[in-house]
């Protein structure tokens, strides 16, 4: 379960949580005209300190979400990482974290538009532990609903609205008893899980849909395409999937800033290669967590001290 925070970032300055309020008639409530990021900070015993992973990449995004949705921000992506670091300090958190920076028009006003509207910018940070259990693997099902088209709703920003989405997905797939769902575009193609990206293994090969397949332009995506390349040294395709490929894949992964690494042992009661977490995944899933701790100096650089 989430906590909620003491302070957050609202309007420009850290105020205490009770106090960021918004009216019942808040135009991003009622039509979703929102975007949100999701960023981790890692606490690291050995060296006393947090670090964010890769944050000028996350709050990048998040501003071309916005303009996405035709919102002029007041900030760089500088200022909202040192907005978040000032926040993080005040809070004296020393665990992981999970970041969560929010833009809405927040005009109290009915009528479905984007222009003449003003944003308002939030930033929570809060306590966050994955759900699934990483050692064991998820069971996911191939779900009945497909992916928000990017001529629907853009499909590269992560547009509150179009969450509504993933959460018909999300809860069909765990209602049914499954731990996650596999989303196809409108072609039949693989494209997403309910809110992560997704890749196999395929004859030594890992495979995973273009940006351009209606997907979310994952940071953790670039961040594994890199790993799997450089430090395991195999082979990574960004194409098209279908469907029946899933079934016949030697492994399976779905990753993004929230799960991290989510690897896959069945999907729609087919065990995934031998039905446990594939030696290269695991080989993946300790390097990762490695690299975000800050225990692998060549990656320094993605990283960014709070304290």
């Amino acid at each position: 379960m989430t906590t909620t925070p003491k302070l957050v970032f609202f309007d420009g300055s850290i105020v205490p949580y009770s106090e960021a309020k918004i009216g019942l008639m808040t135009h991003g409530l009622h039509y979703g005209t929102g975007v949100f990021g999701g960023i981790r900070g890692y606490w690291n015993d050995k060296h006393m300190q947090m670090y964010l992973f890769r944050p000028f990449d996350h709050y990048e995004r998040f501003l071309n979400s916005a303009k996405l949705l035709r919102m002029q921000l007041p900030y760089t992506k500088e200022k909202l990482t040192q907005e978040t670091c000032e926040l993080i300090q005040q809070m004296e958190y020393r665990e992981n974290v999970y970041i969560r920076p929010l833009a809405f028009y927040g005009d109290e006003i009915i009528g479905v538009r984007l222009h003449n509207l003003t944003p308002r910018v939030a930033i929570l940070v809060v306590p966050f532990k994955p759900a699934i259990n990483t050692q064991k693997g998820a069971h996911v099902t191939v779900s009945s609903w497909r992916r928000v088209d990017d001529n629907i709703i853009p499909a590269r920003g992560k547009v509150c609205g179009a969450y509504v989405n993933s959460a018909l997905a999300k809860t069909d797939a765990y209602l049914s008893g499954f731990d996650e769902a596999i989303v196809l575009d409108n072609s039949g193609h693989v494209a997403e899980g309910s809110a992560e990206n997704v890749f196999i293994l395929r004859h030594g090969v890992f495979v995973t849909p273009p940006i351009t397949e209606n997907i979310l332009e994952g940071i953790t995506r670039r961040t594994l395409i890199h790993l799997i390349q450089n430090e395991l040294g195999v082979q990574v395709q960004e194409r098209s999937i279908d469907r029946t490929e899933l079934f016949l894949a030697e492994e399976m992964f779905l990753c993004g800033t929230g799960v991290q690494i989510i690897p896959v042992t069945q999907i729609d009661h087919r065990p995934v290669g031998s039905g446990a977490v594939g030696p290269l995944t695991h080989k993946l899933m300790e390097l990762y967590g490695s690299v975000v701790a800050g225990n692998v100096e060549s990656y320094a650089s993605w990283l960014h001290a709070v304290y």
